[in-house]
Parts: structure tokens; sequence; C-alpha cells
């Protein structure tokens, strides 16, 4: 489909509202990532900056990702996209002391734009992962602070799980329990990924036994965590004061925070060592791990059927994980 450029014009309605008329707009450029809403640069006289949000069809790359809001959100898995969301996990995070952008403006009105827009803070400086890569001893101290953040998290618990953003109006969400659901979405993301793989497809009855076999050693639980869900290096700034500011948040749902260990352990490699707070369920995590691996091949997979523009990323993303899942398998029947 055809994308939509977005301009100075189309956001001088937006910087007024959000900003004042005093904020000359001379400059708007889309930021990388970004995969289910526009994320841009605004950049005024004076080199100050801001960030906007756009959640609008045209700036969402996964194919056929629409549907009514209500049933979206019932779905802990379901795409973690919308204003709702995002205004939702705001309210829980500024609560907990937890820092993420600053907001200057939400927006529903479609009065200043044809779409939900948010302009927040511009947070100086780099991304964890950046930093991670270039220098790790220099962001120990963030490390430690994401830390407590995810303890925080953590201890900050509800008897229902699901997007706070239904918790919050008494829903319920679909799915007799977190392993439940993680059960469900991992075989259809198996069944996904061998569609569009031989290799998945040739050991799909194989990592199904798995998948099956290390969910039912998981035991019932009645209290769940408040996890990002996406929390990858990649998802944390760091401020010019060496703190760390979470964005993409819209994802936030309570949940087994096992869930959110074992996206951090993936993506954090040798660095999960200053995150790992122990007293997690060492077999609900392997089996999260599992599943986690799955959606990771599967789900790259299916951005690649429409335009997103970083196709090389997304393909090492899913043979990397499409490997780590085969390694699950005993080593004489890969």
């Amino acid at each position: 489909m055809a994308r939509k450029v977005v301009t100075r014009d189309h956001l001088a309605g937006v910087v007024r509202a959000a900003l004042g008329a005093e904020h000359h707009l001379i400059g708007v450029s889309r930021l990388r990532g970004g995969s289910k809403k526009g994320v841009y640069r605004l950049t005024f006289d004076g080199d100050s900056t801001a960030i906007v949000y756009i959640w609008d069809h045209a700036e969402n790359y996964w194919p056929g990702a629409q549907g009514d809001d209500a049933e979206k959100h019932s779905d802990p898995f379901s795409p973690a996209s919308g204003i709702d969301l995002f205004e939702a996990a705001n309210r829980h995070l500024d609560a907990l002391g937890i820092r993420t952008p600053r907001i200057h403006l939400t927006d529903r009105s479609r009065s200043h734009y044809p779409a939900d827009i948010a302009v927040v803070e511009d947070v100086p400086g780099e991304n964890l992962e950046t930093l991670l890569r270039r220098d790790p001893h220099s962001v120990e101290a963030a490390l430690a602070q994401l830390a407590e953040a995810l303890g925080v998290m953590r201890r900050h618990t509800r008897p229902s799980f699901g997007k706070v953003a239904l918790i919050d109006d008494g829903g319920i969400s679909r799915g007799r329990s977190c392993e439940q659901v993680v059960l469900d979405r991992a075989l259809e993301d198996l069944a996904e990924a061998s569609s569009r793989d031989a290799r998945m497809a040739r050991a799909a009855d194989r990592l199904e036994d798995v998948v099956r076999r290390l969910a039912a050693t998981v035991r019932p639980r009645t209290e769940y965590g408040l996890v990002h869900g996406e929390l990858g290096p990649d998802h944390v700034l760091v401020d010019q004061h060496g703190d760390p500011v979470l964005i993409d948040i819209e994802g936030l749902m309570f949940f087994d925070v096992e869930w959110e260990h074992a996206f951090l352990r993936i993506r954090f490699g040798e660095h999960y060592r200053w995150l790992n707070s122990g007293g997690l369920d060492e077999q609900r995590l392997d089996f999260y791990t599992l599943a986690m691996r799955l959606s990771l091949v599967a789900g790259p997979l299916r951005l690649l059927d429409g335009d997103f523009p970083d196709r090389d990323a997304m393909m090492g993303i899913a043979e990397y994980n499409l490997q780590q899942a085969l390694a699950f398998l005993p080593a004489d029947d890969r």
C-alpha cells in the first residue's frame, strides 16, 4: 500500500495545540522502528524537539492489522497499539514513579490531524541497546535502576490478567489462565511459522510435543504482576541524567512476570544478570521461552508479508529464533 508522507503542513495544528504558537516547526522526520504506529521527531527553531505518535492504519506495517478495539483489548496478545492503551499504560507507570516520556498532548478529536495522536517529550540521549553495544559499563547505573523499576512492577499485582486498559475498566481477558493463553498462542505461532518455513514444517510435530510437555508442568496461579510486554533494550532510553525511560508502552498488562523475563533474557543476553531478581518459576520460564522463540519466528515472517522497510533485520530475527526454537528438541532429533 502507498504510505502517506507526513509533512510540516500536516502537523502544524498539532504543534500549536500541544506546545503553543511560539514553537515554529521547521522539520519532521520519521524514526526507525514503529511497526504499529508512526513515530516522528518534530524539530523547532532554537533546536528544541518533540516526538509525535500517530495511530493510523496507514502507519501500521502489520498485514491485516484492523479490528474492533474492545475485541483486541480482551486478548492479552492482540497487537498492542492505540491511544487508549497508551494512556492507560502511562497512568499506571506514572503512578508507580516509573519514567516514560512526558506527555504534552493526546488527542482523539481528529480536529488537528485525521488520526489519534500524542505529542510527547523527546528524551535526549540514546537507547540502552546502542549504549550496551558501545560501552556496557557506562550504563550499569541505568541497568540497576531498570531492575528496581521491574521489581516495582512485579509487586504491583492484580487477581486478573490482561491489558491494563481492560483491567481498569473491569473487563475480563480471553482465556482461562496465562499459561493457557500462551499455549494457544504458541501452537498458532508454530503453525504459522511452519506454513512459511520448510524447516519448521519438518519439525512441527516434535516441537508441538515439546510445547505441550512444557505447558503441562506449569501449575496454576492467581496473582499477576505488571509487565511491559516487549521490554528489549531498544525500548529503554537513557536520559541526560543516566536514568532509564520506558517507551512503546502500549503492551503494558498484568500477566505472569516470567513472560517478561523470558523476553528480557532473550533480548539482554549476558546483561540480563542485572535484571534477574530471582524467585521466578523455572518451569514456567522454560515454557514461556520456547513460546517466545516461536512468536519471534512467526511474527517477523508475518510482518514481511507486508511492506515493512527493514527486511534484513526482520529476517535475521526470524532465522535466529528459529534455530533457538529447534534447539529445544533432543540433539538427535533436530
